[in-house]
């Protein structure tokens, strides 16, 4: 399986090498999916993985991760968005990400750079997804984490386009009203 996370970031607060050998040995393959689902593109994803354990060796220190994963991910993730944007404002393209991204925006405000309120509401958003049903969180973390494809949701959790598209539909309006129910507008 690899050495654990608290050793890896153990390795980065100790400025070895190691660090990057460990997480590419262990994490690759879940970056990999994170940045192609969102740009359907190898090369371009495989920058932003590359990109990511560049970004994870210049913030830690002085982070230290509780849960590597989720840092890593959150990196890779931000990177294959900033790319999927720049890619899209030079061709004007659309398709399966341009969908996503139409969907989340309507249910988050905009932090813009702002560290505390991307706390809070990543803190609160956790809070709602915990209230879901199993399914139902691995539905939508499955769509807006992962970036899975509404084909992809259908085939894993069966049923048909349409029900899926219409109990994300109804879980994003949820977290809507929960947000504003927390005093976060959207």
């Amino acid at each position: 399986m690899g050495m654990d996370d608290h050793r890896i970031v153990a390795l980065y607060w100790e400025r070895d090498p190691r660090a990057l050998a460990e997480t590419q040995q262990k994490y690759s393959g879940y970056l990999h999916r994170i940045t192609h689902n969102i740009l359907q593109n190898e090369q371009d994803a495989q920058e932003c993985v590359n990109d990511t354990y560049l970004r994870a060796w210049n913030a830690i220190p002085p982070h230290r991760p509780q849960r590597l994963c989720a840092f890593l991910g959150k990196i890779a993730r931000h990177l294959a968005l900033d790319r999927y944007t720049a890619n899209t404002a030079q061709k004007r393209g659309g398709g399966t990400t341009a969908t996503l991204l139409e969907e989340w925006r309507d249910c988050l405000p905009d932090t813009a750079g702002q560290v505390e309120d991307e706390v809070a509401i990543q803190e609160t958003i956790s809070r709602f997804l915990r209230g879901l049903s199993a399914q139902h969180r691995r539905l939508f973390v499955r769509r807006y984490w992962y970036g899975d494809s509404i084909n992809d949701l259908v085939a894993t959790f069966g049923g048909s386009e349409s029900r899926i598209k219409t109990q994300l539909l109804r879980t994003r309006q949820e977290l809507k009203e929960f947000l504003e129910k927390e005093n976060i507008s959207v």
